[in-house]
């Protein structure tokens, strides 16, 4: 009938509208700005015409969520969106980018005068004390700016560069930036030792894995562990991985590193096996990772290496980078040597779920913000079990990171949550100490223990 098509109408736009925009401040998402900037660009082409985009981050964001938590946090997200609105024209689009990132594609011909003036007028809106639970909040907004064509020709580099700008406003402290080469060959400059110092770290066996068990809510039993590279660093003691991996990813250093952790945790799985501990290793990848033609011939390699079954290997990929890179090839590739793919930090990507039922994925892990205070936090709640449900809908496996008490603990089991990670669980741990842990836990029956 006519109302049944206009019903089957309204639903779809609806599911549109939910793909392309952020629930919490109801602006556009990564996808939606991304698509606006392809055709922003195309037009530009034709008309010959510059465009820019701002991209923007929250300085003293986390202090806020830390001081007065994760709601307090998102109501300031939803009044720097507003006051942004309240400055840009109906026609500029702006977009949550993801986190505490947003970004701006102003409408019409931009020059790097006209995207400076656009810049000034948001952080003279923004930078201005809020009040949240009547409190007075202070932050700060630094902006990278980059024009078409004078910057880049694409929108994929285009957004590196306002990035690079906008860190480049992070460190001078400006407000905002606009791009240059010369801010390139800084933070390349500022990588060069520390990146010279890990080639020579993977070489000279400085580097270790620590690793954090990941069991069964109901029984407690592992199933694996997720392997975490640390770094002994001769003067500045046992480094973790955001003090070097974020530099490792800017470079083809990535590969060998990556390498060298697969290869790691395969001969501990190895060993552990002839100890008689059967357990899984789960190893993250990044966007780089997936761009490696070569990657799924040496993970096969590495499995028959080592003599380990495929389907204990998980290779975790985060949901922004999936949504972020033309990376289909790759992972069904990687799924065919067996091993499983996980989609790690769910639930933080703003994006259409659509990519769930298109690519080979086995599981999905639900980022810890949404886990640690879902026990006092009942939004949060209500999100990790709606986060289950459709992970068991679309026939997936679901573990929750974050889990730091037996109270969320026991919640995520009344949820049917497959499985749990976590300090409460463990916290990361060297092979020597960590196996005894794993050999008492095998066939654990019971509650579970920290």
């Amino acid at each position: 009938s006519l109302r049944d098509v206009s019903e089957r109408k309204a639903e779809t736009e609806a599911l549109q509208y939910r793909a392309l925009h952020d629930p919490l401040t109801g602006l556009p998402n990564r996808t939606f700005l991304r698509e606006r900037l392809e055709e922003t660009i195309r037009a530009g082409e034709r008309e010959m015409k510059p465009c820019a985009v701002l991209l923007m981050d929250l300085d003293g964001f986390k202090s806020v969520n830390d001081s007065l938590g994760h709601e307090a946090g998102d109501r300031l997200l939803q009044q720097v969106g507003q006051r942004m609105r309240a400055v840009l024209r109906k026609a500029d689009t702006i977009a949550r980018y993801g986190g505490d990132e947003f970004a701006v594609l102003p409408w019409g011909a931009t020059d790097v005068p006209r995207a400076a003036l656009i810049a000034e007028k948001i952080l003279q809106a923004v930078n201005q004390p809020f009040s949240i639970d009547e409190q007075p909040v202070d932050v700060n907004l630094s902006i990278g700016i980059a024009v078409f064509p004078q910057h880049a020709e694409d929108g994929d580099a285009l957004m590196r560069r306002a990035d690079v700008a906008m860190f480049a406003a992070k460190r001078a402290r400006s407000g905002y930036s606009i791009y240059s080469t010369d801010q390139e060959g800084g933070e390349n400059g500022d990588r060069v030792p520390l990146i010279g110092k890990l080639r020579y770290a993977i070489d000279q066996f400085e580097l270790l894995l620590h690793y954090q068990p990941i069991v069964s809510a109901i029984d407690g039993h592992p199933s694996k562990v997720e392997a975490l590279v640390r770094w002994g660093h001769p003067s500045h003691g046992l480094l973790p991985p955001d003090d070097f991996i974020p530099s490792a990813e800017q470079t083809d250093l990535i590969k060998p590193l990556t390498a060298w952790v697969l290869n790691e945790a395969l001969g501990q799985v190895h060993a552990w096996s002839k100890a008689g501990i059967d357990i899984g290793v789960s190893v993250n990848l990044s966007a780089r990772n997936l761009l490696d033609d070569e990657l799924p011939d040496a993970v096969a390699q590495l499995l028959r290496t080592w003599q380990v079954e495929p389907e204990k290997l998980s290779l975790e990929i985060t949901e922004r980078t999936i949504i972020a890179i033309e990376a289909e090839e790759t992972l069904r590739r990687l799924h065919a040597t067996g091993v499983q793919i996980s989609v790690d930090d769910f639930g933080t990507g703003y994006s259409s779920l659509t990519y769930l039922k298109r690519l080979p994925v086995r599981e999905i892990k639900i980022d810890k913000s949404f886990v640690m205070d879902m026990a006092t936090n009942w939004d949060g709640a209500a999100i990790v079990k709606s986060t289950i449900d459709l992970g068991h809908n679309l026939g997936l496996t679901v573990v929750a990171e974050g889990v730091e008490d037996e109270k969320t603990a026991q919640l995520l089991r009344d949820y049917g949550c497959d499985f749990i990670q976590g300090f409460h669980i463990s916290r990361p741990a060297a092979p020597g100490p960590l196996g005894p842990w794993l050999r008492t836990r095998t066939g654990l029956n019971g509650a579970l223990s920290a």
